[in-house]
C-alpha cells in the first residue's frame, strides 16, 4: 500500500474528482493510436472504442494512412486529433527513431494534439532519447516503459518457434518479468485519459522473473508438447536474424537482459490500475486454450 500512496491513488475518489474525471473524458476530441494494429495498439483501439470515444488508427493501411516514413501524411493522420498513444516500430533503440518519434511529436503538438502518451522501453538508454524528444515539445505527456511481452510467444515473434517445439535464443540463463499486453494497455487508455498522469514515467512488468527455461517449462505444460529452450551464441543468432532476412539489431536487445538492468518486478501496473499484474502462467494457459500453439 505504501506504493500507493506514494503515487496519490490512496483509494476511491471524491465526487468532485469523479465529476472533473468524467467532463476531461466527455470533452475528449479523437484518439489517433500510433500502431493502431499491433499488440498493444490494437488493445488500446478496442478498449476506447468500448468507451464510446473517436479513436484513428494510425498505420498504412488506417484511414488517413499513417506511415512512420511518410511524414508528408502526418497532417492528415493528425487532423482533427487532441491526444496520441505512440509506438514506434520496430523498437526505439533502433537508428533514426529519436528523430522521427520527435518530428511526429512536435506535428502532433503543432496540429493541436496536446495528449501524447509513448510506449518506450525499460532499461533502453536509446529509447530514453526519444523520450526526452517528446517531452521537450511541451505536450502534456506520459511515458510507459515496457520490455517482454507475454504475446510475443502466441502473436509473432517467437510464435512458430513455440509451434515447432524449440526457440533458440542467446539469452543464457538470464531472467526477465515478461508483461502483459492487456495490462500495458489498460496503463495506456488511464493515461490518454486521466490529467492525473500527465508528466508521469511508469515502468511495467509482470509480477515474476521467468527464465526462459521456467518459459519452456510454463509452456510445455499448458500445451502438453516438450517446448524446449537452447540457449545460442550472439553471432549464431545474428546469422539467423540475416538467414531470415530479419534486422541485425534486435540481437541487441537481447543484451539488456544478459547484463542483469531488469532482472527486478517493477509496479507501474499497481500504481496506475490499482491491481496487480496478470500473471504468465494465466496468460499461457488462455492463449493455450485458443489453440494458438497447436500443431
Amino acid at each position: 500500500m505504501a506504493r500507493l500512496a506514494a503515487t496519490g491513488f490512496t483509494g476511491a475518489m471524491t465526487q468532485t474528482e469523479m465529476q472533473t474525471q468524467t467532463q476531461a473524458q466527455t470533452a475528449a476530441g479523437t484518439t489517433l493510436v500510433i500502431g493502431g494494429r499491433g499488440k498493444t495498439g490494437r488493445r488500446v483501439v478496442a478498449r476506447l472504442q468500448d468507451k464510446g470515444r473517436p479513436v484513428r488508427v494510425g498505420s498504412r493501411s488506417g484511414q488517413p494512412a499513417f506511415d512512420w516514413h511518410e511524414p508528408a501524411g502526418w497532417a492528415a493522420a493528425l487532423d482533427g486529433v487532441d491526444r496520441v498513444y505512440v509506438t514506434y516500430h520496430p523498437d526505439l533503440s533502433f537508428p533514426g527513431a529519436t528523430e522521427q518519434v520527435g518530428a511526429l511529436a512536435e506535428a502532433a503538438v503543432a496540429a493541436g494534439a496536446r495528449r501524447l502518451v509513448l510506449l518506450s522501453g525499460r532499461g533502453e538508454q536509446a529509447a530514453q532519447r526519444a523520450e526526452e524528444a517528446v517531452k521537450a515539445t511541451g505536450a502534456d505527456w506520459t511515458v510507459v516503459r515496457a520490455s517482454w511481452f507475454n504475446q510475443n510467444f502466441d502473436e509473432d515473434f517467437f510464435l512458430e518457434s513455440v509451434r515447432a517445439g524449440e526457440f533458440a535464443l542467446p539469452t543464457a540463463d538470464a531472467v526477465e518479468a515478461f508483461v502483459d499486453a492487456d495490462d500495458i494497455a489498460d496503463v495506456v487508455v488511464a493515461a490518454l485519459e486521466d490529467d492525473r498522469h500527465i508528466g508521469r514515467t511508469y515502468e511495467l512488468s509482470g509480477p515474476r522473473l521467468l527464465s526462459f527455461g521456467d518459459v519452456a517449462a510454463e509452456l510445455s505444460k499448458a500445451t502438453g508438447r516438450q517446448i524446449t529452450y537452447v540457449p545460442v551464441s550472439d553471432a549464431d543468432f545474428r546469422a539467423v536474424l540475416r538467414e531470415q532476412g530479419q534486422h541485425e539489431d534486435f540481437a541487441d536487445l537481447f543484451g539488456l537482459l544478459l547484463d542483469g538492468r531488469n532482472a527486478h518486478v517493477v509496479h507501474g501496473i499497481e500504481d496506475v490500475l490499482g491491481r496487480p499484474p496478470r500473471d504468465f502462467s494465466a496468460y499461457v494457459r488462455e492463449a493455450a486454450a485458443t489453440g494458438v500453439w497447436d500443431v
